[in-house]
């Protein structure tokens, strides 16, 4: 009597490695220093996340189009003290970390960080705008909750809505027509409505 046995692979996304081997992971010093000695460029389209390497996500012109909108609504209300940085390092320690959002809210100015990306300290938001990859991004808020920042955005454009996780509170999920206000150092600055973070509807 014979038996056919059905090999299957990992689950899409998860690697698998062998029995008592684990992947080699980096801290936020060490990529930092890679990166410094060019053994990591823009070209390499990675990001550290919880210690690895992770390549970045092509983004369709839908995403675009929402990341500029959404760009557009903060800094009309942004007062002075604060500035926004578009797709560049959040550094995270606690979590091991240096993800690339689509957008944050730091204070001061841009040149106030000369030689290191800000951090918890200093950034009050992150906002991550999410079209086709929207499980992986729910997932980061782990990532960026644990790691000390205090609200994180998450665009759905698939259900035209908001999501804003804050802390340990329930995620609140806010509609086209509701609005989420803008909090800085634990004072809310402006309400921001979520229309204006989405794309305009095709006619």
């Amino acid at each position: 009597m014979s038996t056919t046995t059905t090999v299957t692979g990992p689950p899409e996304g998860r690697a698998v490695f062998p029995p008592g081997r684990v992947p080699y992971r980096l801290s936020v010093e060490r990529y930092e220093a890679m990166v410094q000695a060019g053994l990591l460029t823009k070209a390499d389209r990675l990001e550290l996340i919880e210690g690895v390497l992770v390549e970045k996500m092509t983004k369709g012109r839908r995403h675009s189009r929402a990341s500029e909108h959404a760009r557009r609504a903060i800094e009309r209300v942004l007062p002075q003290g604060w500035h926004l940085e578009v797709e560049k390092p959040v550094r995270l320690p606690k979590r091991q970390s240096m993800p690339e959002p689509d957008l944050f809210v730091a204070r001061g100015e841009i040149d106030d960080y000369p030689d290191v990306d800000p951090g918890p300290p200093d950034v009050a938001l992150v906002v991550e705008v999410s079209d086709t990859t929207l499980a992986a991004d729910r997932a980061l808020a782990a990532t960026y909750l644990g790691g000390g920042i205090p609200e994180y955005w998450l665009v759905n454009l698939a259900d035209r809505a908001l999501e804003v996780h804050r802390g340990s509170e329930p995620v609140q999920v806010l509609g086209e027509t509701d609005s989420a206000d803008l909090v800085l150092d634990g004072q809310v600055v402006a309400p921001i409505a979520v229309a204006e973070l989405l794309p305009r509807q095709p006619r």
